[in-house]
């Protein structure tokens, strides 16, 4: 059953929401100081980590001449499942997630973490699962054979 909420807040647009949130939580709620002394180093990391999952993805698409587009699914022309695929089922959206990680080092808020997760299960729920109702409705088989061989997140 469809959600009115179903793949109307573009993955960019929820990752900036979230990203306010943990910013309020970590002007309101005590910081951790090893986060704040290791921040460039963590932060560094993931935003190193998450370029790489989500520029692997999007060249992915670009290279099977697919639709980068999160609203609409169902204008897939390709089914992808190679290069990093064959890693992560939604390589972009791992990227967006280590770069909330990124900024929860920066905010040095233990307590933002917390809204890593909302993102996530937001994900899973209002993205994720409609886009994957339209990819095994456009693939089938195929795309339900590379469920079971490939993990949604990692």
């Amino acid at each position: 059953m469809n959600h009115p909420l179903e793949l109307k807040i573009i993955p960019v647009i929820q990752v900036i929401i979230i990203a306010a949130f943990m910013y309020g939580a970590a002007q309101f709620l005590p910081v951790s100081t090893t986060l704040l002394e290791y921040k460039w180093l963590i932060w560094g990391v993931f935003i190193a980590i998450g370029s790489f999952f989500g520029l692997a993805g999007i060249v992915s698409f670009y290279l099977a001449k697919t639709t980068v587009n999160p609203e609409k699914p169902e204008k897939a022309s390709t089914l992808v499942t190679s290069g990093i695929y064959k890693v992560t089922r939604n390589p972009m959206y791992v990227g967006l997630v280590c770069f909330l990680i990124a900024w929860a080092a920066w905010l040095g808020s233990l307590y933002s973490l917390v809204f890593i997760v909302v993102f996530v299960l937001y994900m899973n729920r209002f993205q994720i699962t409609p886009e994957e109702r339209a990819l095994t409705k456009l693939f089938g088989q195929d795309y339900q054979d590379y469920c079971q061989k490939v993990r949604r997140w990692l």
